[in-house]
């Protein structure tokens, strides 16, 4: 779990182009949430998160996509202690048609028994996808945050 920012980066040079646009980080990102790492044998304990919409978090509104890894973190005890995230955020020019996406968010849990791909497939068919699978973010940022 310490490495998945790195094995996230890597996966976004290896498999964007130096101008990607969404789906390019898209593709390398479900790359990344495809790699097994150890977690606590509890429910929920490794998610992933596809959400949008337009925030003010640090600035004037900017459509976001935020694609988060989700870890649980157990005590000594083998209690809950924290989540750790990692995220992919793309950042966008606020547009007319972005903004009108509203906000939207999705988990996949891999103890959950559901399929990867299929998540994803449903995603994709979703008309927000339209709107942003060949835009150009105008910023991507990588992170780790302890929640």
């Amino acid at each position: 779990m310490d490495e998945a920012v790195g094995l996230l980066e890597g996966e976004l040079a290896s498999r964007t182009l130096a101008d990607p646009v969404t789906e390019d980080v898209w593709f390398a990102f479900l790359s990344f949430g495809r790699r097994l790492f150890q977690v606590p044998d509890t429910p929920d304990a490794d998610g992933l998160l596809f959400q949008y919409g337009t925030y003010m978090f640090d600035g004037p509104a900017t459509f976001m996509l935020d694609l988060t890894r989700q870890f649980e973190v157990s005590d000594s005890d083998g209690d809950h202690d924290h989540y750790v995230q990692v995220h992919c955020e793309l950042r966008y020019g606020l547009t007319p048609a972005l903004e009108a996406l509203g906000s939207f968010n999705s988990w996949f849990f891999h103890d959950a028994g559901g399929d990867l791909d299929e998540w994803a497939q449903g995603l994709s068919e979703r008309a927000a996808w339209t709107a942003i699978h060949g835009l150009k973010p105008t910023e991507i940022r990588v992170y780790r945050e302890q929640v």
